[in-house]
């Protein structure tokens, strides 16, 4: 803890209730969102379903703006575009705050297709570990 607070680093925690966790996260504006796959689960749930209840020429472009950086991402090309960023996916980045830059995961496994959909919504890299916490969790990290 001593570390943080000589580089500066501010550290938050929810306030105990589950249910308004995202609350809590959007009072926070963590940069840096360390998480277990379970809480990313629910996440790209309420994304989701969100996505789903959007209708009209919204649903269709929030659906196009999905499958276009979907399709970036599995193509190499990264995971932010400037428009769709905009107008799309930035009241998904406020869920967190609005400022991660990086999130991380471990723990227990996470679908592929959650890592990749959380990446572009968040226009953020996610860091997977694996290993056990007590001995090895950062020895193998994936992005």
């Amino acid at each position: 803890m001593a570390m943080h607070l000589i580089a500066g680093i501010k550290c938050g925690f929810y306030g105990g209730n589950v249910l308004k966790l995202t609350d809590d996260i959007g009072v926070l504006h963590p940069t840096i969102f360390p998480s277990v796959p379970r809480l990313f689960n629910k996440i790209y749930s309420k994304i989701k379903d969100g996505l789903a209840a959007k209708t009209g020429i919204v649903g269709k472009l929030a659906a196009k703006a999905v499958a276009d950086k979907l399709w970036y991402l599995k193509n190499g090309q990264g995971f932010t575009h400037k428009f769709y960023d905009k107008i799309i996916f930035k009241k998904m980045k406020d869920l967190l705050g609005g400022k991660v830059r990086t999130m991380i995961t471990g723990s227990a496994p996470i679908s592929g297709d959650v890592l990749d959909f959380l990446k572009i919504c968040f226009s953020a890299p996610i860091c997977e570990g694996y290993g056990m916490t007590e001995t090895c969790a950062g020895s193998v990290i994936t992005f």
